[in-house]
């Protein structure tokens, strides 16, 4: 895929659209309102399932840390956990079509094929649950339609995958999930790559709800980047969980669990979504962690 800066499902669907426009995969945005009008009379929004939403910098493959050694454990934890979502950071294309197959059929991915030294923010999702509507790519950077684009000093470049899905369970509600990865070197870059993104939140209005889940190469509750992005509205699901795991560092570099370490992955969303309890995955076989990031989840109800 060298050379294509062009976004990719796993399943047949290895071209999507240029990277800015989105464009409707399963019908267009007026049926979805019509729909979301029309509730199915029975629905009692208790009764709909918490929706689980994960975080993970699955790490590059890499000669210190194969990916051939890592890629069973990955496929164990993603296996047990089973979110509806899953933000990945750092994936290769074949580390991508690996985990969509570990997942199994009732998984699909959107994201682009990372081709050259731009990385995959892919967006995993469970079919039976999730349907995309539309979906689109930007670059954080002054020229975001331009794929590769690095104006801000970053060490890479850095992009934002965006998806709306609608929810199958929950009478048809749309939400949107954006995914992306800041750089780990300039403090400059994610403060810009952070307001660019809170534009393109304010952009998509709070009518539906957002998710964005990311490594952000920065401290929760310290950094430009987190405070632009709560100046944005959006709230931190770690904080308003209504029961939380232990906390850990979320980057533990293979060097042990570092309890009440610093979180550099989160969950962000708008005020309206309710978190019904927040985790980091700890999870690992004999000593070997699938990444040198910890997951972290959130399950949450949109409204």
């Amino acid at each position: 895929m060298a050379g294509s800066g062009e976004p990719t499902r796993r399943e047949g669907l290895r071209t999507m659209v240029a990277a800015v426009v989105a464009v409707p995969l399963l019908g267009t945005a007026g049926a979805s309102q019509a729909r979301r009008e029309s509730p199915a009379p029975h629905r009692k929004p208790e009764l709909v399932p918490p929706l689980d939403v994960m975080s993970f910098n699955i790490r590059v493959p890499a000669a210190s840390d194969p990916w051939a050694v890592r890629r069973p454990v990955m496929r164990t934890l993603l296996q047990r956990a089973a979110p509806h979502v899953i933000g990945t950071q750092e994936g290769q294309f074949s580390q991508l079509l690996n985990i969509g197959a570990d997942l199994g059929p009732h998984y699909d991915w959107i994201g682009t094929p990372g081709s050259g030294n731009e990385e995959s923010t892919a967006v995993f999702y469970d079919v039976r649950r999730l349907a995309p509507v539309e979906h689109d790519v930007f670059r954080l950077s002054d020229t975001p339609t331009v794929p590769g684009s690095n104006t801000w000093g970053a060490a890479f470049p850095r992009l934002v995958t965006r998806v709306r899905f609608r929810d199958l369970l929950d009478a048809g509600r749309e939400f949107h999930v954006l995914n992306t990865h800041l750089d780990h070197r300039s403090e400059y870059a994610r403060a810009r790559a952070a307001r660019l993104m809170a534009e393109r939140i304010r952009g998509l209005g709070f009518s539906r709800p957002v998710l964005l889940t990311g490594d952000f190469n920065a401290v929760a509750h310290a950094g430009t980047a987190y405070d632009t992005l709560l100046r944005a509205g959006l709230v931190d699901t770690w904080d308003t969980a209504r029961r939380r795991g232990p906390a850990y560092g979320t980057f533990h570099g293979y060097q042990g669990l570092r309890p009440d370490g610093d979180r550099i992955d989160w969950i962000l969303a708008t005020p309206g979504v309710t978190v019904r309890r927040a985790w980091v995955d700890t999870y690992c076989a004999n000593g070997q962690y699938p990444s040198d990031h910890l997951p972290v989840t959130a399950s949450v109800r949109l409204g």
